[in-house]
Protein backbone atom coordinates (compact mmCIF):
# COMPACT_ATOMS: atom_id res chain seq x y z
CA UNK A 1 0.00 0.00 0.00
CA UNK A 2 1.61 3.47 -0.96
CA UNK A 3 1.20 6.42 1.63
CA UNK A 4 2.29 10.31 0.82
CA UNK A 5 3.80 12.47 3.18
CA UNK A 6 1.92 15.72 3.84
CA UNK A 7 4.80 18.12 3.95
CA UNK A 8 6.88 20.54 1.86
CA UNK A 9 9.64 20.83 4.72
CA UNK A 10 12.18 18.55 3.64
CA UNK A 11 13.72 17.92 7.65
CA UNK A 12 10.02 16.62 8.37
CA UNK A 13 9.85 14.71 5.97
CA UNK A 14 13.31 13.19 6.45
CA UNK A 15 12.01 12.84 10.04
CA UNK A 16 8.71 10.88 9.66
CA UNK A 17 9.92 8.72 6.79
CA UNK A 18 13.08 7.65 9.08
CA UNK A 19 10.59 6.41 12.17
CA UNK A 20 7.43 5.23 9.71
CA UNK A 21 10.73 2.79 8.03
CA UNK A 22 11.60 1.77 11.63
CA UNK A 23 8.11 0.96 12.51
CA UNK A 24 8.09 -1.45 9.88
CA UNK A 25 4.67 -0.39 8.20
CA UNK A 26 4.42 -2.55 5.20
CA UNK A 27 3.92 0.13 3.09
CA UNK A 28 5.87 2.58 0.17
CA UNK A 29 6.43 6.12 1.65
CA UNK A 30 6.08 8.72 -1.38
CA UNK A 31 6.39 12.90 -0.39
CA UNK A 32 5.08 15.48 -1.66
CA UNK A 33 7.92 16.07 -3.93
CA UNK A 34 6.69 12.94 -5.90
CA UNK A 35 3.42 15.31 -7.02
CA UNK A 36 4.79 18.12 -8.09
CA UNK A 37 1.58 19.69 -8.59
CA UNK A 38 0.08 19.03 -5.71
CA UNK A 39 -1.72 22.18 -3.77
CA UNK A 40 -0.66 23.80 -1.33
CA UNK A 41 -2.62 23.97 1.56
CA UNK A 42 -2.87 26.95 4.36
CA UNK A 43 -2.91 25.86 7.58
CA UNK A 44 -5.93 28.25 9.36
CA UNK A 45 -7.18 25.75 11.99
CA UNK A 46 -6.52 26.61 15.72
CA UNK A 47 -5.02 23.34 16.88
CA UNK A 48 -2.18 20.60 15.92
CA UNK A 49 -4.84 17.93 14.70
CA UNK A 50 -7.16 20.53 12.87
CA UNK A 51 -4.32 21.63 10.21
CA UNK A 52 -2.64 17.96 10.02
CA UNK A 53 -6.15 17.26 8.71
CA UNK A 54 -6.55 19.84 6.22
CA UNK A 55 -3.38 18.56 5.13
CA UNK A 56 -3.77 14.91 4.74
CA UNK A 57 -7.17 15.51 3.56
CA UNK A 58 -6.19 17.64 0.39
CA UNK A 59 -3.12 15.24 -0.47
CA UNK A 60 -5.60 12.15 -0.06
CA UNK A 61 -8.13 13.88 -2.45
CA UNK A 62 -5.65 15.02 -4.85
CA UNK A 63 -3.23 11.94 -5.11
CA UNK A 64 -6.35 9.16 -4.65
CA UNK A 65 -3.48 7.74 -1.88
CA UNK A 66 -3.74 7.44 1.79
CA UNK A 67 -1.80 10.75 2.90
CA UNK A 68 -0.25 10.87 6.24
CA UNK A 69 0.53 14.51 7.59
CA UNK A 70 1.84 16.08 11.18
CA UNK A 71 1.28 19.50 12.40
CA UNK A 72 3.72 20.46 15.53
CA UNK A 73 4.71 22.78 17.76
CA UNK A 74 6.19 24.05 20.86
CA UNK A 75 4.24 25.68 23.59
CA UNK A 76 6.27 27.75 25.83
CA UNK A 77 4.68 28.39 29.51
CA UNK A 78 5.63 31.93 29.68
CA UNK A 79 4.07 32.62 26.66
CA UNK A 80 0.69 31.58 27.63
CA UNK A 81 1.57 28.37 25.34
CA UNK A 82 2.67 30.57 22.09
CA UNK A 83 4.01 29.88 19.50
CA UNK A 84 1.87 26.79 19.18
CA UNK A 85 -0.01 25.84 16.03
CA UNK A 86 2.27 29.33 14.80
CA UNK A 87 5.88 27.72 15.68
CA UNK A 88 6.93 27.20 12.27
CA UNK A 89 5.64 30.85 11.26
CA UNK A 90 6.25 32.63 14.03
CA UNK A 91 8.79 35.76 13.37
CA UNK A 92 7.02 35.85 10.09
CA UNK A 93 10.19 35.58 7.99
CA UNK A 94 10.72 34.23 4.73
CA UNK A 95 14.48 33.05 4.88
CA UNK A 96 16.36 31.51 7.65
CA UNK A 97 12.77 31.18 9.16
CA UNK A 98 14.13 28.30 11.87
CA UNK A 99 16.82 30.47 12.69
CA UNK A 100 14.58 33.44 12.75
CA UNK A 101 11.86 31.67 15.03
CA UNK A 102 14.54 30.55 17.32
CA UNK A 103 15.78 33.89 17.99
CA UNK A 104 12.37 35.63 18.52
CA UNK A 105 11.41 33.37 21.07
CA UNK A 106 14.75 33.64 23.23
CA UNK A 107 14.17 37.05 23.12
CA UNK A 108 10.53 36.58 24.50
CA UNK A 109 11.74 34.74 27.27
CA UNK A 110 15.15 36.65 27.82
CA UNK A 111 13.91 38.02 31.26
CA UNK A 112 12.26 34.80 32.57
CA UNK A 113 14.02 32.56 35.09
CA UNK A 114 15.38 29.70 34.61
CA UNK A 115 12.86 27.61 37.03
CA UNK A 116 9.81 29.14 34.79
CA UNK A 117 11.19 28.19 31.46
CA UNK A 118 9.11 25.00 30.81
CA UNK A 119 7.71 24.01 27.85
CA UNK A 120 6.65 21.20 25.80
CA UNK A 121 6.65 19.94 21.98
CA UNK A 122 3.10 18.45 20.47
CA UNK A 123 2.29 16.41 17.75
CA UNK A 124 -0.76 15.69 16.01
CA UNK A 125 -0.20 12.56 13.34
CA UNK A 126 -3.20 11.77 11.43
CA UNK A 127 -3.87 9.34 8.45
CA UNK A 128 -6.70 10.35 5.98
CA UNK A 129 -7.81 7.11 3.14
CA UNK A 130 -9.00 7.92 -0.18
CA UNK A 131 -12.40 6.56 0.94
CA UNK A 132 -12.47 9.21 3.96
CA UNK A 133 -11.38 7.02 6.91
CA UNK A 134 -9.34 8.87 9.49
CA UNK A 135 -6.89 8.17 12.00
CA UNK A 136 -5.55 10.48 14.68
CA UNK A 137 -2.81 10.05 17.31
CA UNK A 138 -0.89 12.54 19.64
CA UNK A 139 2.20 12.79 21.28
CA UNK A 140 4.19 14.99 23.71
CA UNK A 141 7.46 16.09 24.88
CA UNK A 142 7.95 18.18 28.08
CA UNK A 143 11.10 19.68 29.00
CA UNK A 144 12.71 23.37 29.65
CA UNK A 145 14.22 26.10 27.31
CA UNK A 146 17.70 27.43 27.41
CA UNK A 147 18.90 30.98 26.97
CA UNK A 148 21.68 29.73 24.40
CA UNK A 149 21.30 27.22 21.64
CA UNK A 150 23.68 24.00 21.40
CA UNK A 151 23.84 21.54 18.82
CA UNK A 152 23.75 21.10 15.79
CA UNK A 153 20.76 18.68 14.83
CA UNK A 154 17.58 18.30 14.56
CA UNK A 155 16.31 21.50 13.28
CA UNK A 156 13.61 24.39 14.66
CA UNK A 157 13.50 24.78 18.43
CA UNK A 158 15.73 21.81 18.93
CA UNK A 159 18.96 23.61 20.37
CA UNK A 160 17.24 25.20 23.13
CA UNK A 161 15.06 22.41 23.92
CA UNK A 162 16.01 20.32 26.78
CA UNK A 163 13.45 17.13 27.80
CA UNK A 164 12.32 16.22 31.21
CA UNK A 165 14.98 14.06 32.68
CA UNK A 166 17.63 14.96 30.28
CA UNK A 167 20.97 17.13 29.97
CA UNK A 168 21.19 17.90 26.57
CA UNK A 169 19.26 19.45 23.86
CA UNK A 170 17.18 17.54 21.47
CA UNK A 171 19.73 19.07 18.87
CA UNK A 172 22.51 17.41 20.72
CA UNK A 173 21.07 14.29 20.81
CA UNK A 174 21.14 11.58 17.87
CA UNK A 175 18.40 10.89 15.61
CA UNK A 176 17.68 7.61 17.21
CA UNK A 177 17.89 9.64 20.04
CA UNK A 178 15.25 12.15 19.61
CA UNK A 179 12.82 9.37 18.25
CA UNK A 180 12.49 7.39 21.39
CA UNK A 181 10.92 10.09 23.32
CA UNK A 182 9.80 13.15 20.80
CA UNK A 183 6.46 14.54 19.69
CA UNK A 184 6.54 13.04 17.08
CA UNK A 185 7.79 9.67 17.65
CA UNK A 186 5.17 8.93 19.77
CA UNK A 187 2.30 10.05 17.69
CA UNK A 188 3.14 8.02 14.62
CA UNK A 189 3.86 5.29 16.95
CA UNK A 190 0.43 5.38 17.81
CA UNK A 191 -0.51 6.07 14.44
CA UNK A 192 1.09 3.23 13.00
CA UNK A 193 -0.38 0.96 15.00
CA UNK A 194 -4.22 1.92 13.91
CA UNK A 195 -2.58 2.09 10.57
CA UNK A 196 -1.52 -1.40 10.81
CA UNK A 197 -4.98 -2.23 11.71
CA UNK A 198 -7.17 -0.51 9.33
CA UNK A 199 -4.61 -2.60 6.75
CA UNK A 200 -5.39 -5.38 8.18
CA UNK A 201 -9.12 -4.94 7.90
CA UNK A 202 -9.40 -4.08 3.92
Amino acid sequence: MKFVLATRNAHKATELKRILEELDLDCELLTVADFPDAPEVEETETTFEGNALLKARALAKFTRLAAIADDSGICVDALDGNPGVLSARWSGATENVDQANLDLVLEQIKDVPTESRGAKFVCAAVAVFPDGKELVATGEMQGNLLDTPVGENGFGYDPIFVPTGFTKTTAQMTASEKDAISHRGKALNQLAHQISEAISKL
